[in-house]
């Protein structure tokens, strides 16, 4: 079959070789091909040719290696019940891998044309403690940014060292647009990023503070791990190959604190001055719910989210988890509509035509949790009001950590802090009275304020039991039967 390229796509409403590098990406993973570069597209087809984007992979060669023999054109695939659409993107204008060459990225992003630098490089790209959001300065990647700051390895150290390179020839520094799911993302990765350039020099931590924008936003589309199956369909209805096409959801949103000193493109995004309320609802009823149903799901047997909300019970615990508890935790945005919002996403969880693993959400849980959970449960403890179903959402995650299922076979748990979650699940064995207490007490997920607040200890350690005892199916039954 034919690949795709620029030779043989015929769809493409602009030519990409004419556009300049605006912004350069670190992170060019699934969520960002489907996301800003599909935003991107669409201003560089309407004439924005400032704006094309370069990309970064700071630790595998894989999606450029993919991407390269087809000038970095990819296929976008937007599912919903009315079925599947493909569309041909061509923002991306390439692909450095940082570790073949740091030296290489620096130089990308200080090129004139560049204005801003954005990333999707996950919760734990940030090298942060996610239960304060300050700079982890014990990390390893931290630790070798400070001691080769020309070649650096971590987001952050990337981001200082080009911030002092273009200082140091006279550049205007770029504006950083985070695109993960953290709290306050603009504010955090600012704190980050200033504090370990003051880690450097006081005098770079200075000009980091005082010169450097960074915009909050908030990301939202469902984006599934691309398989060897989707590749097949989309082959068949483009009649290309592509080797990396991304498969999504038609829904898509972005809301942006609109603070871009050097420009920015013209994005059909909703531009706002307070980014707060949105994320929040965001963070809290989407990837709450997605995190508590994917560990709940997992342990059940569920491969996907749409099989997840096929289970009855599951999908009530949901519904009840976000109408019941999360919601009257919101600060809503004016102007939005929560309940057809909530309606909304329960209807984007059943899209049959996104196979959105739970094994892929349940991921990193030790960076995910504090945002997408442990911020709702201390509101809801402040106002004196019941976490059932939270906790049952932090003891599922806790059962996951595990590492083992409820057959007894293996789970690949994928988590920054794996190691020292296995070690403390493998000591306490499963017990809740001892498992539930070890893994609280690991403080950079849950502070020291919530492992001493007894309602917090108790519910979890009481859901906690049920799953071992029961099993996930059985208890988000009798979760369903007490909790109408």
């Amino acid at each position: 079959m034919t690949r795709l390229s620029l030779r043989t796509c015929k769809t493409l409403r602009y030519d990409p070789a004419l556009a300049d590098i605006g912004i350069v990406h670190l992170g060019v993973g699934a969520f960002h091909r489907a996301h800003m570069a599909d935003y991107t597209d669409a201003v560089l087809a309407n004439g924005g040719a400032r704006w094309a984007i370069l990309g970064a992979s700071l630790r595998a060669a894989d999606t450029r290696d993919a991407l390269q023999e087809q000038d970095f054109l990819y296929t976008l695939a937007e599912s919903d019940e009315q079925g599947e659409r493909c569309r041909v993107i061509g923002a991306l204008r390439g692909i450095l891998v940082a570790p073949e060459d740091p030296q290489a990225l620096i130089e990308a992003m200080c090129l004139p044309s560049v204005k801003i630098v954005s990333l999707t490089v996950t919760e734990k790209g940030y090298c942060h403690d996610p239960a304060t959001g300050t700079l982890n300065e014990q990390h390893p990647d931290i630790l070798h940014d400070l001691a080769n700051p020309d070649s650096p390895r971590s987001a952050p150290g990337y981001l200082v060292e080009a911030i002092r390179a273009r200082k140091a020839r006279g550049l205007p520094p770029f504006t950083v647009l985070c695109c993960d799911n953290l709290p306050a993302n603009g504010r955090t990765v600012a704190r980050v990023v200033t504090r370990l350039a003051e880690l450097r020099s006081p005098a770079l931590g200075n000009y980091v503070a005082e010169h450097v924008a960074f915009p909050a936003t908030m990301v939202d589309r469902i984006v599934p791990a691309t398989t060897d199956a989707d590749r097949a369909r989309i082959a068949a209805a483009t009649g290309l190959e592509d080797r990396w096409p991304v498969v999504t959801e038609r829904f898509t949103d972005w809301v942006i604190e609109d603070r871009f000193p050097q420009g920015r493109p013209d994005w059909a995004a909703r531009f706002v001055t307070d980014i707060a309320p949105f994320e929040t609802m965001k963070l809290r009823l989407l990837n709450g719910a997605h995190s508590s149903m994917s560990y709940l799901g997992y342990l059940a047997g569920h491969e996907t989210i749409a099989g997840c909300m096929a289970d009855a019970a599951l999908a009530y615990f949901v519904s009840h988890l976000m109408n019941a508890e999360v919601t009257s935790t919101l600060d809503v945005p004016p102007d939005t509509d929560v309940t057809a919002y909530k309606q909304a996403l329960l209807a984007r969880f059943r899209n049959p035509g996104l196979r959105h693993r739970t094994w892929q959400i349940a991921m990193d849980g030790s960076q995910k949790l504090p945002q997408r959970l442990l911020g709702t449960i201390r509101d809801r403890l402040k106002a004196g009001e019941p976490i059932d179903g939270l906790a049952l959402g932090v003891a599922a995650w806790m059962r996951y950590v595990t590492g083992v299922d409820e057959a007894g076979g293996a789970i690949d748990v994928r988590d920054p802090l794996k190691d020292e979650l296995r070690a403390r699940a493998d000591a306490a064995g499963l017990n809740a009275k001892a498992l539930a207490p070890a893994l609280l007490g690991i403080e950079r997920i849950f502070g020291s304020d919530l492992p001493a607040d007894p309602r917090f200890t108790t519910a979890v350690a009481t859901a906690l039991d049920s799953l071992i005892r029961h099993g996930s199916k059985k208890t988000y039954e009798r979760f369903r039967s007490t909790h109408p």
